[in-house]
């Protein structure tokens, strides 16, 4: 077992209000969700007409289904270390998580059932890997950088377009590989960060700055990114 660390001191953290709201909100891992909200609509600017309605709702989808579900399963599915410690309790975790994801799904719901059926099986696989990776099913088997960047990058941007278009194209394929690399950028920089951070070990600690650069640049990108598209397809 590693030892424990205080996340609160993570730089998407805020340092202001009582401990528990802090590890609320580093929970989420905003930067890194920010990142697949934008993949959403990312995906629904190349779309030939835009319904703004079906972008706020996989914006809320998935924050709701990542953000918060997939979080709160990673806290209770991580084998070796408790990223957060025990601030909230294991049925505290499996109500966040299976209420978010649950509000999550009827809202996807209704709009596959009325306007986009094509999207079930985006969803269906992005249910399979909630549960899958974040609480490492099969011995973890899917608890890996591959399947990361595919369900939290390829998917999201393939999720966007499709919530507008009930259809694929191959500019949206070829997009979704490159939100895929994207998010195997920072899966693959997150993961010796977190070691670093780990460690406890002064001497690690210059190696922490490029690492966390990283982080910052490729989340920052991919937002202002997604804001950048929204803001031309709006005033188009």
């Amino acid at each position: 077992m590693l030892p424990p660390v205080d996340r609160t001191t993570e730089w998407f953290v805020p340092r202001f209000g009582p401990r528990r709201f802090r590890v609320f909100v580093g929970l989420l891992f905003l930067p890194y969700t920010g990142m697949v909200l934008a993949y959403t609509v990312i995906g629904a600017m190349l779309a030939p007409h835009i319904y703004w309605d079906r972008v706020a709702a996989m914006l809320l989808i998935y924050f709701l289904a990542l953000g918060i579900g997939a979080h709160a399963f990673d806290a209770l599915g991580s084998r070796s270390v408790k990223p957060w410690g025990n601030v909230f309790s294991v049925r505290q975790l499996w109500l966040l998580g299976g209420v978010s994801s649950a509000v999550a799904y009827a809202i996807g719901a209704y709009y596959m059932i009325f306007f986009v059926p094509l999207l079930w099986p985006i969803a269906i696989a992005e249910g399979f890997f909630l549960l899958a990776y974040n609480l490492e099913w099969f011995d973890g088997s899917f608890h890996t950088d591959g399947y990361f960047a595919l369900s939290w990058g390829a998917l999201p941007v393939l999720g966007g377009y499709v919530m507008q278009t009930n259809a694929l194209s191959v500019s949206a394929v070829i997009l979704s590989g490159a939100a895929a690399l994207f998010s195997l950028v920072e899966i693959r920089a997150s993961r010796p960060y977190k070691a670093l951070k780990r460690s406890r070990d002064a001497a690690a600690g210059p190696g922490l700055e490029p690492l966390e650069s990283i982080l910052k640049c490729i989340s920052g990108g991919v937002l202002l990114l997604g804001v950048a598209l929204a803001i031309v397809r709006w005033n188009g």
